[in-house]
């Protein structure tokens, strides 16, 4: 329901009226954490974390008509990989380095994504 409020007050404010494709992708990058471990999700003003029980570790920033955006903050950059697509030093912290990743597909969920998966889960713990 939209009471006309621009700040999502649960998830279901963030995925109402998103296409079934951008749902897939949501859900199936959600599913794909949770393998790894338990995730919960901390829907906020602009964007969705998911955290362990001790701290956020990615964040969806964006949910388009076709993909996700999805933030991983790390403490130094990984620049070898070929999945994020911008890897950016957040001003004023040196110590948190935002991996930019977006995901077109079900597919795009591949082991190198899972691997830095697995390393922000294992940060969070």
């Amino acid at each position: 329901m939209d009471n006309g409020n621009t700040n999502p007050s649960s998830l279901n404010d963030f995925l109402n009226g998103k296409s079934e494709h951008t749902l897939i992708l949501f859900h199936s990058f959600v599913q794909e954490f949770q393998k790894i471990g338990a995730v919960t999700i901390h829907p906020a003003k602009t964007m969705i974390g998911l955290a362990t029980s001790r701290k956020r570790i990615a964040y969806i920033t964006r949910l388009g008509k076709k993909f996700i955006h999805v933030v991983f903050p790390f403490e130094k950059p990984y620049s070898d990989n070929l999945c994020f697509q911008k890897i950016v030093n957040v001003p004023g912290d040196e110590k948190q380095y935002n991996h930019h990743l977006r995901i077109l597909s079900k597919e795009d969920i591949n082991d190198e994504v899972r691997k830095f998966m697995k390393m922000a889960y294992a940060l969070g713990i």
